[in-house]
């Protein structure tokens, strides 16, 4: 079996340079390449796999880079595919789906027949290298090895998914309401705020719906990994799991944890219904009793403290029923957070609008998907405060 990784790490457009950040802190920037279709690569263990998944929060998934090759054939993706080490990857039994085939700029751009092609390779190279008739298919009832192949400009990536459910999902989430933003995307903006270098400020969202913005502030602060609380594939390989102490790995991330800080951490929002299931996802993180909610209208929103930040996703489309209501809404933001001039706010909207009708033109924006959704990260930053 292979000990050595070529390992990618996928992310939403806009969000590479963040996984690149914590993939360096994680101690992999001597191998770390970006590219620029929203992958991070480098290089690393079966441990390594593990690491990044138990610990990213901003990334979507973790891949096993099987091989890589130039094909503009049909019968050259066969014998290129079937020349892969697959062997080392798949156990006699394993069930290996091709989930997915992506074509971009290719002369490859069946995509169905790609998927089927790959798994026909992979199946004759199994059958000959476990002495299996091939008039026979192959039993597969064991783990499943997720394989997905993306095809641009010729150039052919076979990939073997880690993570199984993407990344985003933490397992603290038992509901959400209408338009929620994934844990993922909120945890890069936090990542994008001032907060997390001095997190003992205060840390608001007047709009919490299902409190995911809170949570990841948490988790952030007191340095809880993401990953802790949820399964991911590659715990179901045995060959993987032989060289990799998974649980180890999890005590350890548990004895980093920070949980003697004191948090000034916030959430708010118009709809009782909306503040109860924020605190219920607030309790399936274990982190009652360190996020106060509260059901306020978010013009009431005051503060005497000098420095704090306000992140906020303001309700649209299924929470917030027409455009004149979300601008009506952004004015109102505009006019409550005019007097904190000391606060730095970071909104998230895909209202091309929102400066008009907040009335007050960003320092500084950043553009960034929300799903396939266009969204920009409008951001203000405060001012110095006085001592």
């Amino acid at each position: 079996m292979k000990t050595n990784f070529k390992i990618q790490a996928t992310a939403s457009a806009g969000l590479e340079s963040l996984v690149a950040r914590e993939l360096r802190d994680l101690g992999y920037g001597d191998t770390l390449k970006i590219d620029d279709r929203s992958r991070v690569f480098f290089e690393g263990e079966a441990r390594d796999i593990a690491l990044a998944n138990l610990w990213l929060r901003t990334a979507d998934r973790v891949k096993i880079v099987v091989g890589e090759f130039t094909a503009k054939t049909f019968d050259e993706l066969f014998n290129k595919i079937f020349d892969l080490d697959w062997p080392d990857y798949l156990p006699l039994g394993s069930s290996f789906p091709v989930a997915k085939a992506k074509a971009v700029k290719s002369q490859l751009h069946n995509e169905p027949t790609i998927q089927s092609i790959t798994k026909k390779a992979i199946v004759k190279r199994l059958q000959q290298y476990y002495h299996r008739p091939e008039n026979l298919p192959l039993i597969e009832n064991g783990p499943v090895y997720s394989i997905e192949v993306l095809v641009h400009k010729d150039v052919v990536t076979v990939l073997l998914d880690t993570s199984g459910e993407a990344l985003f999902k933490r397992a603290y989430r038992m509901e959400h309401g209408g338009a929620p933003i994934k844990e993922n995307l909120a945890a890069a903006i936090i990542l994008l705020t001032t907060w997390p270098a001095n997190p003992l400020r205060p840390f608001v969202d007047p709009t919490c719906g299902s409190g995911t913005f809170c949570i990841e502030a948490a988790m952030i602060a007191m340095n809880i990994a993401p990953g802790l609380n949820r399964e991911f594939s590659f715990e179901k390989w045995p060959w993987f799991m032989e060289n990799v102490d998974f649980e180890d790995l999890k005590s350890q991330a548990r004895s980093q944890e920070k949980r003697e800080l004191s948090l000034n951490i916030q959430g708010s929002d118009i709809d009782a219904k909306m503040v109860e299931l924020a605190k219920r996802n607030t309790l399936a993180a274990g982190l009652e009793n360190v996020i106060q909610y509260k059901q306020m209208r978010l013009q009431d929103f005051k503060s005497n403290v000098a420095d704090g930040v306000i992140v906020s996703n303001p309700p649209y489309g299924e929470r917030l029923g027409s455009e004149e209501e979300a601008h009506h809404l952004y004015k109102e933001m505009g006019e409550t957070f005019r007097s904190l001039e000391t606060w730095s706010k970071y909104i998230i909207t895909a209202d091309e609008a929102f400066e008009i009708y907040f009335e007050n033109k960003a320092t500084k924006k950043r553009k960034l998907y929300n799903g396939a959704l266009k969204s920009n990260v409008y951001q203000y930053f405060g001012k110095r405060v006085k001592n």
